[in-house]
């Protein structure tokens, strides 16, 4: 992995060394592109990520030559996605991956920071990949009204610009491009926040990724084998005002959500163990300005319901790296290029982001506020007991929650036989 090298031009500056970032890093490296990624950390060790790998993200690094290193990292198969539904609130699958085609007909549990490290080293065999840790982008160059690099500043106060043929913005909710009023960011309202924390798992729990209600409360529970990642859902804004009420408050909560887990619920010792996730729902009107495009969360920050930004952004990476790669070694990339990939996105974007909506207004704001969830108790059953009989109707949102509404290709120079 080449790092810290005192380079002062490239062809594509990647702004954010997450998944997105490293996946269009790895293609356009392996295309010929020279390309340098700027990633603010020293490594890529934070918890409570999106560690969802989903069917799409799985077959893309089959097509990388990676699938059998991917499949030696550490990891929980998954295949269903269960909510609690009707008045009961007992536990129904709601999509369940087994019965897609194979071999990836599951959601793989991998820690993100192990993604990225496999990601890293392989573009690290590229002569045309570059990765400079502890180093964040803090202002655009701008001339002649186009982007044409970044000033950065390093983890030790070094400063410096960067000059490049293209800008991608791939730096998440709170990327530097999102400033830039032109392009447009439009938000729309959420329910809900997130607290996460971890419980511990035993072999005769449940298994896959399950969901649990309680009065005005809800848990969506992530199998990582030897424990669960948890995420309480709580009302939008009301973080401080509910831990102020206590932790021992907030445990029985859980527990009477899921009462199978009451005996472990003192796991967690201190409100410093539970990390708030403020949720967001957005999505910027315009991705790209001359000598700029944004992309993953950077261009639309997702919601976590069904866990599906990380593989969202991922196949935005994919498609940039294909419309992108042809004009970026011709030295030719202009605004047409960076609104084709757009295009091609955003139909993409603006359904996944209406199924989150939904779900946020159909299910998870009445539960909060105290309702039957799908509009009615008697609704809830049907829907219920359409789930649980029918076991082709939970391919749709399977597929959905596999591939996404449109599934993309890397370009061919990218594409590696397994060894």
């Amino acid at each position: 992995m080449k790092g810290g090298t005192a380079m002062e031009r490239t062809t594509c500056c990647v702004v954010g060394g997450g998944p997105a970032g490293m996946v269009l890093a790895l293609l356009l490296a392996r295309s010929g592109v020279d390309v340098t990624v700027l990633e603010k950390h020293g490594d890529f060790l934070r918890d409570f990520r999106g560690d969802t790998v989903h069917p799409s993200t799985l077959a893309l690094l089959d097509d990388l030559g990676l699938a059998e290193r991917f499949a030696r990292l550490p990891q929980r198969r998954v295949h269903t996605v269960q909510l609690p539904v009707g008045t009961s609130r007992s536990n129904v699958t709601v999509g369940d991956l087994s019965v897609l085609p194979g071999p990836y007909n599951y959601v793989a549990m991998v820690p993100q920071w192990d993604l990225l490290d496999l990601l890293a080293d392989e573009a690290g065999r590229e002569p045309a990949f570059h990765l400079r840790m502890n180093t964040e982008a803090t202002d655009f160059l701008i001339e002649s009204g186009r982007v044409t690099g970044v000033r950065y500043r390093t983890s030790d106060g070094r400063t410096g610009e960067l000059r490049a043929l293209l800008t991608v913005a791939c730096d998440g909710r709170g990327s530097l491009a999102r400033a830039r009023p032109e392009l447009g960011l439009h938000g729309f309202a959420c329910p809900m926040d997130a607290w996460w924390f971890r419980l511990p798992r035993r072999e005769d729990d449940p298994q896959g990724l399950v969901g649990a209600a309680g009065d005005r409360f809800l848990t969506a529970m992530i199998d990582r084998g030897d424990y669960w990642q948890c995420a309480g859902l709580i009302p939008k804004g009301t973080d401080a005002e509910r831990r102020a009420a206590g932790l021992d408050r907030f445990l029985a909560q859980f527990a009477a959500a899921a009462p199978w887990m009451a005996g472990r619920v003192h796991a967690v010792r201190s409100w410093d163990e539970v990390k708030l996730l403020d949720v967001r729902l957005d999505r910027l009107r315009r991705w790209h300005r001359p000598g700029l495009l944004c992309i993953g969360d950077a261009a639309h920050a997702m919601s976590p319901v069904f866990g599906i930004g990380i593989n969202l952004a991922v196949q935005d990476a994919v498609a940039a790296a294909r419309c992108l790669t042809g004009p970026l070694r011709r030295g030719t990339v202009g605004l047409r290029d960076v609104r084709r990939v757009q295009r091609r996105r955003l139909p993409t974007t603006v359904a996944t982001q209406a199924l989150q909506r939904t779900a946020h207004a159909r299910f998870i704001a009445p539960v909060l506020q105290g309702r039957p969830p799908l509009g009615s108790a008697a609704r809830a059953r049907r829907v219920a007991r359409l789930l649980a009989e029918s076991r082709w109707v939970r391919r749709i949102p399977a597929y959905f929650i596999g591939y996404g509404a449109l599934r993309e290709r890397p370009p061919a120079a990218a594409v590696r036989q397994q060894p």
